[in-house]
């Protein structure tokens, strides 16, 4: 079915994969080469403006800008980091937001995305969940974070780069996907899986499904129907606390799946797919990050194939949770690997620019607030 965007009734190109784009081009009456004509123009040259397509007729571009939506969304904020990774907050029409970060690592290029607007879980810790969820977003939203992302480092690339030295087929592009932005991935997982499918189209974007990795707090009907997909795609599960108790403590919506339930659906995952689970555990000074809690989450990782990785807590304003010393965390890590776990601490990154998910967003909301009270106050 064409995904259409809400507000015009235009195709929406970035949530149809390369078959379905090629479909209703040829219903319009195209010629069949100029689905892939338009894909050259908007996954390779990053161009999404019709008027540009210079291969293209003047009347196809015309027909193009009047019933393709090329990406409605706006950056609103970027930031970027001495460590060279980027943030932004994309609002569309209707006032839907999402963060979305760029990582970059030697090669590598990731994108950390966003799959709703807010977040249902509720993690006590993390700003994304403190206004709730107010809605899913759509896959063509979804993959327009990349999109942008990839727009960003190819005008950076035309200005810093000599002409002579370019990379005209601009390699400096998202290569690796993330689903740990804003929401829960699993709870909208039709248009999470249909971006997938767009991410992963050899014709579109052509990113590996061995480099896209989902990120879910726990939902085991999910997990294993995600398993079903017959896509490699990486697993990581945020389990934070290796009790229920302290779970529940740190994360309400743990209160539906118990850690038991989301194991079994875990070990399904790892059978149907071969790709070992990744456990994702944020260290909160004094709360979670003892040497028993090590203890007991070597005792949990026995039970399954797993990697552990590690991650200090960014502080989020208003929030009490602190960032863990590097002794507590090296401390922690040394018990894993004693234990026989395979656990890693990740590298901060993005710290200066605040890039835990769902910051910017309400310091953006909020500066809007202020001068909203300002300007009713004069």
């Amino acid at each position: 079915m064409a995904s259409t965007s809400d507000d015009n009734q235009k195709v929406e190109l970035f949530a149809l994969d390369a078959q379905q784009f090629d479909a209703i081009i040829a219903g319009w009456g195209f010629p069949k080469f100029r689905a892939q004509q338009v894909r050259d123009w908007v996954y390779s040259r990053f161009v999404t403006d019709p008027e540009r397509m210079s291969n293209l007729s003047k009347l196809d571009r015309e027909k193009l800008r009047e019933l393709v939506d090329f990406g409605a969304g706006a950056i609103v904020a970027h930031q970027k980091s001495e460590d060279g990774t980027q943030k932004l907050l994309i609002e569309w029409p209707g006032g839907a937001q999402a963060e979305t970060v760029m990582i970059p690592d030697e090669d590598r290029r990731t994108a950390c995305v966003s799959s709703q607007v807010g977040c249902p879980v509720g993690c006590k810790f993390c700003a994304s969940g403190l206004e709730g969820l107010k809605g899913n977003l759509t896959a063509g939203q979804i993959v327009e974070q990349v999109m942008k992302l990839n727009a960003v480092m190819s005008n950076e690339n035309r200005v810093t780069t000599p002409d002579s030295l370019r990379d005209t087929h601009y390699s400096l592009r998202v290569n690796s996907i993330v689903f740990m932005g804003m929401g829960e991935p699993l709870s909208n997982y039709a248009n999470v899986m249909q971006a997938i499918r767009v991410l992963h189209d050899p014709k579109g974007l052509n990113i590996s499904a061995r480099k896209i990795t989902i990120s879910t707090v726990g939902v085991p009907v999910r997990m294993k129907q995600l398993a079903d997909e017959e896509l490699p795609l990486n697993l990581a599960i945020s389990l934070h606390a290796p009790t229920e108790g302290l779970r529940r403590e740190l994360i309400p919506w743990a209160e539906h799946f118990s850690i038991d339930e989301i194991l079994n659906a875990a070990r399904y995952y790892f059978t149907k797919t071969g790709r070992e689970i990744t456990f994702e555990y944020i260290l909160l000074s004094g709360v979670n990050d003892r040497p028993e809690h090590a203890r007991q989450l070597v005792q949990l990782c026995k039970s399954i194939r797993a990697n552990v990785n590690l991650l200090r807590y960014n502080e989020v304003e208003t929030l009490p949770y602190l960032r863990p010393k590097s002794d507590s965390v090296m401390q922690f890590q040394e018990i894993l690997r004693r234990g026989g776990v395979n656990a890693h601490v990740r590298k901060s990154r993005g710290r200066d620019i605040a890039a835990a998910c769902g910051q910017l967003r309400r310091r953006e909301n909020d500066q809007r607030d202020n001068a909203a009270l300002v300007q009713l106050g004069t």
